[in-house]
């Protein structure tokens, strides 16, 4: 379940999957009781890693199917532990680490032996070629390929890996001689991980790897180069939320590859057009996307303030949400992302937050016309639909709203109204009783139940 907070700290909640609950709620709403953990001592799985089985308490994590268990050689675990501990981050080590991670792409020391093997190539490979005598630069080389000639190159999100081959040196067969050379290094390392991708796309150790290779691209790069590196990854996202449209993961990773692609380090310009035309698109495909429909949100205020916009073209603005919205839920009101996004537009209405505001011209008769009119279409909802607790809860909360936009009291038919909806609240949700029951006693609402 989403955790439940105030409308005021709406922009604190980046990485939330939807908009959070209302201020106007009262302040006694709380989760339900969670089921009580079973006693007795826990039994934790044991998952066999280099050095023996060691017990994997984080592993105990329920709907969570961990990784499988991988069988290794014992010597050959020591062999490459060994070498880790002694500083041997060569060929052989890197081979080591391509094969380990392929198991199994849990193991975040074998990811950062990869690096150093990367950033301190010391010795030859057995193997045909040379691994690189030096470390990375720490700068940027004259660029010896041009911008088409990279456009030209193997994309890192459609190519083919190459295999756990540890990078070749550059022309001279010892070390990068060439910005051409470092360009397909680290194409290599993202390569690499396409495949691992496709198979875990929610392994943090992989998404962490893979932005500190394109880190490496910015730093070491030229702008040109960089940029297309920076452009197909986010390529690559696209293709992995077109297979897993709700991978937060992946969400919150496309939002930094379009942050860096902004940046002045890679002479970028603004994307909230595109990205936002992106987020209609994947709500389109799929109406239950709390991430898309979050990332819509957050884009609003930045688009609005990009666009110049005055007072009426805000109000257009929030009208075509408006109704976006709307036909949304009488397509699927027992959709949860749907009405976390309506009480997001809601708090525009309600509150009038300066930095989330999208129509802050508004008068206060307007807002209140428009939080009348959003009841109304509400109530039509339960023609059709008698038994979705969403619905009930929305007429509660916006009735309550429009009591906070124009202070009044209370009248007979909206007591006699709310009275009825929280009932139909304690028959719908009976695990949120005492919620309702506290409602009732903020609202002044007297209840023989």
């Amino acid at each position: 379940m989403m955790q439940e907070a105030p409308l005021h700290r709406v922009h604190h909640q980046a990485n939330a999957r939807g908009p959070p609950r209302p201020a106007w709620r009262s302040s006694h709403q709380a989760h339900p009781n969670r089921a009580a953990t079973p006693a007795g001592p826990r039994q934790d799985p044991e998952v066999p890693v280099p050095g023996g089985p060691v017990s994997q308490e984080s592993l105990f994590v329920p709907g969570f199917t961990p990784l499988p268990a991988v069988r290794m050689n014992p010597r050959s675990d020591k062999k490459q532990i060994c070498q880790v501990a002694d500083s041997q981050f060569d060929g052989e080590t890197f081979a080591l680490t391509s094969k380990l991670l392929r198991l199994n792409p849990e193991y975040y020391t074998v990811w950062n032996a990869r690096r150093r093997c990367l950033t301190s190539g010391s010795s030859s490979r057995p193997s045909p070629g040379s691994w690189p005598s030096t470390a990375l630069p720490n700068s940027s080389a004259s660029a010896t390929r041009t911008t088409s000639s990279v456009a030209s190159s193997p994309s890192s999100s459609t190519g083919t890996p190459r295999g756990p081959e540890p990078p070749t040196a550059g022309r001279s067969g010892t070390t990068h001689d060439s910005q051409e050379d470092l360009e397909a290094l680290l194409r290599d390392e993202l390569l690499f991980t396409v495949p691992l991708l496709m198979k875990y796309p929610k392994c943090y150790w992989l998404w962490n790897y893979r932005l500190w290779t394109l880190g490496q691209a910015v730093e070491k790069l030229p702008v040109a180069h960089a940029r297309a590196v920076w452009q197909e990854e986010l390529g690559l996202v696209g293709k992995m939320l077109h297979k897993d449209r709700r991978n937060f993961h992946a969400w919150g990773y496309r939002r930094h590859v379009v942050a860096t692609l902004e940046s002045p380090a890679l002479e970028g310009h603004s994307l909230v057009e595109a990205e936002f035309e992106y987020t209609t698109k994947m709500i389109n495909m799929d109406l239950s996307n709390f991430s898309a429909w979050h990332n819509r949100s957050q884009l609003i205020p930045r688009l609005l303030k990009e666009r110049s916009a005055d007072d009426a073209a805000r109000k257009k603005f929030l009208e075509a949400e408006l109704t976006q919205i709307r036909n949304a839920l009488n397509v699927g009101p027992e959709d949860q992302s749907l009405w976390f996004y309506h009480q997001y537009l809601m708090l525009n209405l309600v509150e009038q937050p300066e930095r989330l505001a999208i129509a802050p011209g508004l008068t206060q008769k307007e807002r209140e016309a428009y939080v009348l009119q959003e009841i109304e279409d509400i109530k039509e909802l339960l023609e059709d639909y008698t038994n979705i607790k969403w619905i009930y809860e929305a007429l509660v909360d916006y009735t309550v709203a429009v009591i906070r936009i124009t202070p009044r009291e209370w009248e007979s038919q909206e007591l006699q109204d709310i009275t009825t909806w929280l009932q139909e609240l304690k028959t719908l949700d009976p695990s949120r009783g005492g919620r309702w029951k506290d409602l009732e006693a903020d609202l002044g609402i007297g209840s023989s139940s």
